[in-house]
């Protein structure tokens, strides 16, 4: 047997969460940082999988909305980086740039690609029955990110899918940012189990080159909000910039209306490790986990034959209900060791099997969330299935219930403070969203360390009294956080 060693936590999630979070990425084997570069991480085979399982589920939903995938360059010509000037502006300190041959264009590896895809729709639409088109692509984009970088958190290159729309109104333009909130909330809370709040952000704070952006936030054990899906109206802005127009019903010329939508899988990531984590690992949802059910066969010398071929017929058995299963057959573990690996891994389900489970025809099923264990019959493997929707409702519940209470009224300054140092978010009335309100804003950063997140996309909050920090006529309730 090899070193049996358990791989403890030397950190509590509700104690020291920064310190938890890095020992659970390290030892559940989500990344290694051993390369040493600043900003860009080695994603390991677990991580990966799980990565790749969000892609799916994004692509599908995606997809299933009218959706098309496209593979575009990594590369950004400079002069379509400096066609829309407010976007050229607000991406230009964080590009990284390549070197090239003398006489050739200067090139960026993308940060973001409404440079690249606004001169194809040029290209491609021609008449509005050309529209609604919309397109996405999965992959990597680099920025040169000048903040303390943090493994999946705040990154130079990150794994997402870039959806970028094109319409005939403004009218079917903003319907699309209504449904990317939609899709936001069918993947990341409903499959997930992660509660968000979409925030329009300030006018300060909104994607540069759009004309407003809703970023989706999630509340981290830590009472920071880590920014997830985001979606920009970018209105015409795009279009004038790279001249792309077309045949309205009418025969008219006009340009198009464009949007984008961007989930970052690795950021997301950090929310299914974080909301579901607990001090023995991962406890990854059932929708998302790579290995759903681990198998576990417990034998001596004498009956390990029979006891791993009933193990296999077990594990086939689970595998017709469309179940990912998986028989842990290395030799050289422990039953024990096995046990705190799938668990460490967050693996939702482990069937144990011995000589009493053979004999029996019954198996014992371990139920990772709530670390229970039950006997169920072999004849009843088909209800894994239900109890996985169970495993993923009860994850859900949970979250919903962390949050729950979390959002507190404040009314001065001393509220704020009060509020966001114990972890929780403060509902204000503010004075503007408008870039008047800037310097309030630029109050409760430098004082307070935390940031005005927006307002409620989803709900029409009416505002009353005095803005909470300079006192004048409040315009908006605004919502305030610490943040990654």
């Amino acid at each position: 047997m090899v070193n049996e060693t358990k791989k403890e936590f030397s950190a509590k999630k509700n104690f020291n969460f920064s310190e938890w979070y890095s020992n659970i990425i390290e030892k559940a084997e989500i990344v290694d940082l051993r390369l040493g570069i600043k900003g860009f991480i080695t994603i390991r085979p677990w991580g990966t999988l799980i990565i790749e399982k969000l892609f799916d589920m994004f692509e599908e939903e995606l997809q299933g909305k009218g959706h098309l995938p496209v593979i575009m360059p990594s590369v950004i010509p400079e002069s379509n980086l400096k066609r829309e000037s407010s976007h050229i502006k607000g991406f230009t300190p964080q590009v990284f740039w390549l070197e090239t041959e003398k006489g050739e264009e200067k090139l960026a590896l993308r940060p973001t690609s409404e440079t690249v895809f606004t001169p194809m729709f040029s290209l491609w639409i021609r008449s509005h029955r050309d529209l609604p088109l919309k397109l996405y692509q999965r992959g990597s984009v680099f920025r040169y990110d000048t903040k303390a970088t943090r493994p999946l958190i705040r990154g130079r290159e990150f794994q997402w899918i870039e959806c970028h729309d094109a319409f005939a109104t403004k009218h079917d333009a903003e319907a699309q940012v209504q449904e990317d909130i939609d899709t936001t909330e069918k993947i990341l809370h409903e499959k997930l189990g992660i509660p968000f709040f979409p925030m329009k952000r300030p006018q300060w704070d909104k994607f540069a080159g759009a004309e407003y952006t809703i970023g989706s936030d999630v509340l981290m054990p830590d009472g920071k909000m880590i920014q997830q899906p985001s979606t920009h109206f970018m209105g015409q802005k795009f279009s004038r910039a790279f001249d792309a127009k077309f045949r309205t019903k009418d025969d008219r010329e006009d340009f198009i209306y464009t949007t984008a939508y961007g989930p970052a899988m690795s950021r997301i990531l950090v929310s299914i490790i974080s909301t579901h984590g607990d001090d023995f690992g991962l406890v990854l949802p059932f929708s998302v986990s790579p290995i759903q059910v681990v198998i576990v066969p417990i034998y001596t010398t004498k009956n390990k034959d029979k006891i791993m071929k009933y193990s296999h017929e077990i594990m086939e058995k689970i595998r017709i209900h469309g179940i990912n299963a998986t028989l842990d057959s290395r030799d050289i573990y422990s039953p024990g060791w096995k046990f705190h690996d799938s668990e460490l891994k967050g693996i939702p389900f482990r069937i144990e099997i011995g000589e009493k489970e053979f004999k029996s025809k019954k198996i014992t099923l371990f139920i990772r969330d709530i670390k229970k264990k039950q006997v169920i019959s072999a004849s009843s493997l088909k209800n894994i299935s239900k109890l996985g929707k169970e495993y993923d409702e009860r994850l859900k519940r949970n979250a919903d219930s962390f949050v729950k209470n979390k959002i507190v009224d404040c009314k001065t300054k001393a509220d704020i403070k009060k509020t966001v140092d114990s972890g929780k978010i403060a509902r204000v009335n503010f004075c503007s969203v408008q870039e008047q309100g800037l310097h309030c804003a630029e109050i409760i950063e430098k004082e307070i360390g935390a940031e005005v997140r927006g307002t409620l996309a989803n709900k029409n909050e009416k505002q009353s009294g005095n803005c909470a920090i300079c006192s004048k006529k409040a315009e908006a309730v605004v919502y305030i956080a610490k943040s990654y």
